[in-house]
């Protein structure tokens, strides 16, 4: 049986691939800066960067991830109660490219991009919220 997936559900995954895969930057950063022993070898999480950018940018995987617990949840309750609609469907790719967005304005010190990038994000999960409590 092939199921095919609702655009919520689809850009959800997306969100989800995009996030697990943002400390990748930092991280290559953290082995040419200390050596890949080094980096692979903190037991207790106490690595640090000379990179401003890469300590920006672990910040923003920090928000996404904070943020991706309030829009997971949202996007699966929409799925389930079956709420789904074209209004919907867009907010859940606005939200995927608003958060690609902050990533990278974050990461680059772009402050009013990052706080528009953060709230276009925020608006989107307000969105579903509202959606799901039929106000």
């Amino acid at each position: 049986m092939h199921a095919t997936l609702s655009a919520e559900i689809y850009w959800l995954s997306l969100t989800l691939f995009m996030t697990s895969l943002f400390w990748v930057p930092y991280i290559i950063n953290r082995m040419l800066e200390q050596g890949v022993f080094n980096a692979l070898w903190d037991r207790f999480g106490e690595t640090y960067t000379e990179k401003k950018w890469a300590k920006r940018m672990m910040s923003a995987h920090k928000n996404a991830l904070e943020n991706l617990v309030i829009f997971a949840p949202l996007v699966i309750l929409i799925q389930v109660s079956g709420l789904n609609s074209s209004s919907t469907a867009t907010a859940c790719m606005i939200y995927f490219f608003a958060r690609l967005t902050h990533y990278f304005v974050f990461t680059f010190a772009l402050p009013l991009l990052r706080v528009v990038t953060f709230l276009i994000g925020f608006g989107t999960q307000m969105f579903l919220a509202v959606t799901l409590l039929g106000i």
